[in-house]
């Protein structure tokens, strides 16, 4: 069975800060104005993708990985991680402040939840002017401090914020207090976790006039009160692999495609490709397939010798 790179039916999701950028920018079929988040590749329970293209057209990545784990996952992760996917890919539109926010670590998130926690990572692709994210507290801090602003509704002035631009990375730990500024747009890569503190929503209600549920207890022990180094710099030659972050959890690369690179793989783990600007062609076994801005493409990992051609910006990503 000739195995060939899989696109998937994106998974909206309305959320109280969303917008309408993911289809005006990326061309996702949204059809509210309020889209917040569209998960490209996801095997989250009660959400895991479906193939759009080509013979498996129809079947969701669970069924494709229970029938060729090795060849689709990659020999080292298939023995990492069993059947399961590990990773969970989305682009983000936040017309207004996402709340701020953590995530446990794996111990945790495995005592509590039964889940991985959720180590992951931003790619910005358009930022506003002025925009901003929170990352991290200005300055060490501690529990009795933490509760002592969440109280008084100031926690935001103990927190770190940074101005962003299209291009900028940040790369979030677990445990580490962070918020998606409003006007922003980024590609994010994660563990496969849908484990969310909130701890700060603005006050904000829905449209019953409901405020969101807010995890301060659960908090507690799962916060890094340490300073946190978190924007990452990067090279961006050319037609090379550029690491970006290399974390046990995933390697991402960014590819300034302008022209033809050929690429060898091992075998030992999948590929995505997100295209974040730009267009780009792939050739593998004498097939072509087309890409724009805000398509997300999986290679299994028994593609392993393949063509990228064209003039696209492009993240690579793989467990290494």
């Amino acid at each position: 069975m000739k195995l060939y790179p899989l696109q998937f039916e994106p998974i909206l999701k309305e959320r109280i800060w969303g917008g309408t950028k993911l289809k005006t920018f990326l061309n996702k079929p949204i059809t509210s104005e309020i889209t917040g988040e569209s998960w490209e590749i996801s095997t989250v329970e009660n959400d895991v993708s479906v193939i759009t293209n080509g013979l498996f057209k129809g079947k969701s990545l669970n069924d494709l990985i229970n029938e060729f784990p090795e060849a689709v996952l990659g020999t080292k992760v298939h023995q990492q991680f069993g059947k399961q996917f590990p990773l969970l890919f989305k682009y983000l539109d936040a017309r207004e402040d996402l709340s701020i926010q953590l995530h446990p670590n794996d111990e945790l998130a495995k005592k509590r939840h039964n889940s991985f926690g959720k180590t992951e990572m931003w790619y910005v692709m358009q930022a506003d002017a002025d925009a901003r994210l929170i990352v991290g507290f200005k300055e060490k801090s501690t529990p009795d401090e933490y509760l002592k602003h969440i109280h008084d509704k100031t926690i935001v002035d103990i927190l770190d914020t940074k101005k962003v631009k299209q291009g900028d990375v940040f790369f979030l730990e677990t445990g580490t207090i962070h918020a998606i500024g409003a006007g922003i747009i980024v590609a994010e890569i994660q563990q496969t976790s849908d484990i969310t503190y909130r701890i700060y929503d603005f006050d904000r209600v829905d449209a019953n006039g409901n405020k969101r549920e807010l995890h301060i207890d659960l908090s507690l022990e799962a916060i890094n009160y340490e300073t946190v180094d978190a924007q990452k710099d990067y090279a961006k030659v050319e037609n090379i692999s550029n690491e970006v972050v290399n974390c046990q959890y995933f390697t991402t690369n960014y590819i300034p495609l302008d022209g033809n690179v050929t690429v060898y793989k091992h075998g030992e783990s999948f590929t995505v490709y997100m295209c974040v600007d730009g267009n780009f062609e792939l050739a593998v076994n004498g097939e072509n397939y087309f890409y724009k801005k805000g398509d997300t493409v999986l290679l299994p990992a028994a593609l392993t010798d393949f063509q990228l051609s064209g003039n696209a910006s492009i993240l690579e990503i793989y467990i290494s």
